[in-house]
């Protein structure tokens, strides 16, 4: 039952976000359970709507539901400004910071989120935080993980391997990296260490975005809109 509420909140959340696209926008289209629930709600507004848009996705998955939702591609080389971006999140905070990645796929997600004029983030109420505390993934050229660790440690967290769990190995984003995750506990400062990361070599990209419009939360009495004014 409980996996079962979980879901209807993300449904929610994911069909409230669907509701901001319109005709002929140029969209991008983020990875992970609730996110799937937008793409598909998109797909039903194409078909009953008659809408025409395009869609970057941020990943292998979102491209293969974005395609059995007959929602047209195309590519940031093509569109390299996106009228609106959606994506879920593993946890956000009450300023609009948020942590993704637990899909791997937070680099493309992350360059699309940037290329839009809009990032919308859609999660289920018990995302929400007063403050950042899950490991923040990382996507590591795995020749440089040992110095990627020990910068972390230099840091105060400690990072490991993120292992798969239906094969051998490690986790392998779509860009054929490795996936690292990083805890820092409570993080008091995510811009300070998001500009901290971005500067340790070899490390591709990390999971903390600060760039999000608004938040798309469902609870128990309905989704609840959570903004802010972010000049780009």
């Amino acid at each position: 039952m409980k996996s079962n509420a979980s879901d209807e909140l993300k449904r929610k959340a994911g069909e409230s976000a669907a509701e901001l696209v319109e005709d002929g926008m140029i969209i991008g289209l983020g990875t992970g359970s609730t996110v799937a629930h937008t793409i598909r709600r998109i797909g039903e507004r194409i078909k009953s709507e008659g809408m025409r848009i395009k869609a970057v996705p941020t990943s292998y998955q979102s491209e293969m539901l974005a395609i059995e939702s007959s929602i047209e591609l195309t590519t940031l080389q093509q569109h390299p400004r996106l009228d609106i971006a959606i994506d879920g999140a593993d946890q956000a905070d009450e300023n609009l910071n948020v942590i993704k990645g637990g899909g791997a796929a937070h680099t493309r997600e992350k360059i699309v989120s940037f290329a839009a004029r809009r990032f919308v983030v859609v999660v289920d109420e018990g995302k929400l935080s007063d403050k950042l505390s899950i490991p923040v993934p990382l996507e590591v050229i795995s020749f440089a993980s040992p110095l990627v660790e020990d910068a972390i440690k230099g840091l105060g967290g400690n990072a490991v391997l993120r292992n798969a769990i239906q094969k051998d190995g490690p986790v392998i984003s779509d860009s054929g990296n490795i996936i690292m995750d990083a805890d820092f506990g409570v993080i008091d400062d995510p811009a300070g260490l998001s500009h901290a990361l971005s500067g340790i070599p070899g490390l591709v990209e990390h999971g903390i975005f600060l760039n999000v419009s608004e938040i798309h939360a469902a609870g128990k009495k309905g989704v609840s809109l959570i903004t802010r004014n972010i000049s780009r």
